[in-house]
């Protein structure tokens, strides 16, 4: 008998839940990459809407030659400033009340979408937001081709997309946490969790490729990317392993994650370890392998247990403090996100593609720094003391930015590295591994109808920050780059002292444990 070719001898080696977790995670990757992607292009299309005035001798030359032509197809807006209405002298004002509408309407939104969420099939319910969001992505783009100059029609394409784009996070963190256990979840889901760097680069990398040429491209594809993933969302997404008689294995002893946010709890090894013949590390638990902590994917869990409520979901611990310190860690991404392109362009004096293009290294920074984040988190056990240790280096690292970035490409390059690390690191934690640790919380006695609430809960009071850390650029940087820089790290201290309870709570736990072990 032939021995059975390398390829083929890989394939079988998984088993079909393997490869299930496999597929899952790869397409929740997929989708909400498409969310970012549609996010970005506007903090690109930034330095095209308003561009540095000509002089008066060119605008009169370029009006007496304009004049002596065939109009042409591109309309000329008289000031060559840009594109009407962004091209007033308070031009950063109205760029940030484009940022403004999407992120208010991101976090109002948000906070009702996780209690829709949890009383809605998941695929259906991200697939029609998915359509959506298409829809009013490229709706802003159409803009530049029936040549429309309202500011309203703008901000009313912002806050449309905004809602609708809330459908994405709850439902994706949902289905993930279905099927993974706690067992390597921090490094898991740091690893998932790069679906928003990887989707603003992409989103980078496409609207800066037309964004000189034809801004309203810019837009309108990332758009039918978005709908297209929301059609593929339809065809294949899982909500859950028993949906396809996948099985949950419970680990004996799964890891207590402290979190900072419940009393230190010893557990004992299980004395039928060998009888079970399981392994009783979770963190010997491969990526693909069976997930752990299944009660919360029992179909009982789902189906014979009430949604919770908005105030039952804050009553768990951990809920408030960490949702207090997304406010501030999501504020200083955010920031990043709709307005480092433009910082580029005015210290740098590049154009707007390769200013986009330059951005995009923020976002592979925020790569290694939410993969290095949850790996900590694991090892440690700790998810409070991660994102403190992480909230302090980024502070002194800002100021660095802030005066490195003016020396050279080559030094704002390092920067943007390990500023998108040290950024991005707890903000991805705590909206990935934390939101779905809190989310099956032991108080909620197996509930599994809780998670997309959590979730939406911890991500909505982040958006709120989110939405005021552009709208604070905007209002800021005209006094100079480096005031908006001093907001930046004001906030990320504000997030670490909301921390300090429960790191404090983890530490104590900590000695505790280490003082039963040597007894």
């Amino acid at each position: 008998m032939a021995q059975l070719p390398p390829g083929i001898r890989f394939i079988t080696s998984f088993s079909r839940d393997q490869w299930y977790r496999a597929f899952i995670f790869s397409l929740t990757f997929l989708l909400y990459a498409s969310f970012h992607l549609s996010r970005k292009p506007i903090s690109i299309v930034k330095g095209e809407l308003h561009k540095h005035c000509a002089s008066q001798v060119e605008l009169d030359s370029y009006k007496e030659y304009a004049a002596q032509i065939q109009p042409v197809k591109k309309p000329f807006n008289a000031s060559q400033c840009g594109w009407e209405p962004f091209d007033k002298s308070n031009y950063k004002q109205l760029l940030g009340a484009l940022d403004y509408s999407f992120l208010c309407a991101y976090a109002v939104g948000m906070y009702l979408s996780g209690l829709i969420g949890e009383r809605l099939p998941i695929r259906y319910y991200l697939t029609g937001g998915m359509l959506a969001s298409g829809l009013f992505t490229a709706m802003f783009g159409l803009g530049y081709f029936y040549n429309v100059h309202n500011l309203w029609f703008y901000i009313m394409a912002q806050i449309a997309n905004g809602l609708v784009q809330t459908t994405g996070w709850p439902s994706v963190v949902t289905c993930i946490g279905n099927w993974f256990g706690k067992g390597r979840r921090g490094l898991i889901m740091g690893v998932w969790n790069s679906h928003t760097s990887v989707g603003n680069i992409l989103g980078s990398l496409i609207a800066a490729y037309w964004v000189s040429s034809c801004w309203g491209l810019s837009f309108v594809v990332p758009g039918l990317i978005v709908a297209l993933m929301g059609v593929l969302c339809f065809l294949f997404l899982i909500e859950h392993p028993k949906d396809v008689s996948c099985s949950c294995t419970p680990s004996s002893s799964s890891k207590t994650f402290l979190n900072g946010a419940s009393r230190c709890r010893i557990q004992m090894p299980a004395l039928n370890a060998k009888e079970n013949g399981k392994p009783q590390d979770a963190e010997m638990q491969h990526l693909l392998g069976d997930s752990e902590n299944c009660s919360v994917a029992t179909g009982e869990g789902r189906h014979g247990t009430s949604a919770i409520s908005f105030l039952g979901a804050l009553r768990i611990p951990g809920v408030v403090e960490f949702s207090l310190c997304l406010l501030f860690a999501k504020l200083v991404s955010y920031t990043f996100l709709f307005w480092l392109p433009l910082y580029i362009t005015n210290v740098e004096h590049l154009d707007a593609k390769r200013a986009g293009d330059l951005s995009t290294l923020f976002d592979v920074g925020g790569i290694f720094g939410g993969i290095l984040a949850g790996l900590i988190s694991d090892r440690l056990e700790k998810r409070a003391s991660t994102c403190g240790m992480m909230l302090l280096l980024a502070a002194p690292t800002l100021y660095m930015f802030s005066a490195v970035s003016k020396m050279g490409l080559e030094a704002t390059i390092v920067m943007l590295l390990i500023s998108g690390a040290l950024v991005n690191g707890p903000y991805a934690l705590i909206t990935t591994a934390v939101s779905a640790d809190l989310g099956t919380h032991k108080s909620l006695k197996g509930n599994a109808r809780a998670l997309s609430t959590v979730t939406a809960i911890i991500d909505g009071t982040g958006s709120v920050g989110a939405a005021l850390g552009p709208l604070l650029a905007g209002l800021i940087s005209p006094s100079g780059w480096n005031n908006v820089f001093y907001m930046l790290m004001v906030a990320d201290a504000c997030a670490l002292l909301l921390l300090l309870r429960l790191i404090q709570k983890e530490l104590q736990c900590h000695a505790d444990h280490t003082l039963f072990k040597e007894h």
